[in-house]
């Protein structure tokens, strides 16, 4: 499929005109997580409660048509409770696997760091590898498979830092903020006139693509070129992050993937077959901001990954 038809960039402009309905003002956070989602990557949406981190992701699932699962995660929640476990048939005298939740195409892990490390470790197979395995039985999961976890910040009560090897799988951490006084307004508005996030299946919401057509799309992003400077943009940025005095560990290989393959699909949503540098640059706080772990006197210091980036952005050479 050619990548000149636009039809990614139509497809993904249907599910973002569709959802920006009802997420008002987060235009940069909604093209953001479909760029990764279309990239077949992960996305963590880290933001103080009440600014529709959880109400995007059940958005989502309608406007793609897509079967959806939700986990409140708990200080309390096991292992099992989200992955399943293996069950004792008494009628047939067998043991069956009992399917968790991680058994569909768009798994919501709302709250993911209220959940102790122990549980939160269980989704490293599920992310990376698209299967799951259960008492040495492995099942693989239908595409697309997608793990959309929120998070309150780490000074919140009640929270645990993700372990890092589950923070390196997501391809990107959205930081979403407050929508401002006119956007508020028109969720005031949106409610007003009888809107209720709590029970979506009252709503227009309409399911505007296809499980199928979203695999297109990923199809369609093969065919978008990158040229040899634009990798070495991509290597370079992501090397210095390991160079840097304020960074203790910087990005992994893993960084670089998924800045070239979100750099591929964001080039397809704005209907282009070619990556520039600007596109890289667009994508490098998302995609690494969560894999720089700072030296503990640069946090202490209220150093942000943002302004690290930035500052690496600034010393690594642009290609023309």
């Amino acid at each position: 499929m050619s990548i000149e038809t636009g039809y990614t960039r139509d497809t993904i402009g249907k599910i973002t005109g569709e959802g920006l309905r009802f997420i008002i003002n987060q235009d940069e956070t909604v093209k953001l997580s479909l760029t990764a989602m279309l990239a077949g990557g992960h996305v963590l949406i880290e933001g103080y409660p009440g600014l529709a981190k959880t109400l995007w992701a059940r958005v989502l699932a309608k406007t793609l048509s897509c079967a959806f699962k939700r986990v409140q995660f708990t200080s309390d929640l096991m292992p099992s409770d989200v992955v399943g476990t293996r069950v004792f048939n008494m009628r047939d005298s067998v043991f069956e696997i009992k399917k968790g939740p991680l058994f569909t195409n768009l798994f919501l892990a709302d709250e993911i760091n209220r959940t102790p490390p122990k549980t939160q470790s269980a989704l490293l197979e599920v992310m990376e590898e698209r299967s799951i395995t259960i008492d040495g039985e492995t099942a693989v999961l239908p595409e697309p498979f997608i793990v959309f976890a929120t998070q309150n910040p780490l000074e919140f009560e009640g929270t645990y830092p993700l372990p890092e090897a589950l923070v390196d799988r997501f391809m990107m951490r959205l930081d979403v903020g407050y929508p401002g006084v006119a956007a508020e307004k028109k969720i005031l508005e949106m409610y007003d006139s009888g809107f209720l996030s709590r029970d979506l299946d009252q709503t227009d919401i309409k399911s505007v693509v296809t499980a199928g057509e979203f695999l297109a799309c990923r199809e369609e992003i093969q065919n978008v070129r990158v040229d040899d400077g634009v990798l070495n943009y991509i290597v370079s940025i992501v090397e210095t992050t390991r160079r840097v005095s304020s960074v203790a560990i910087g990005a992994s290989p893993r960084g670089s993937v998924a800045m070239l393959l979100a750099a591929k699909a964001y080039a397809a949503i704005d209907g282009r077959d070619f990556v520039t540098p600007d596109d890289v640059r667009d994508l490098a706080p998302p995609v690494l901001r969560h894999r720089l772990i700072l030296k503990p006197e640069q946090e202490i210091g209220g150093v942000k990954a943002d302004s690290v980036i930035e500052h690496i952005l600034s010393r690594v050479k642009v290609p023309r």
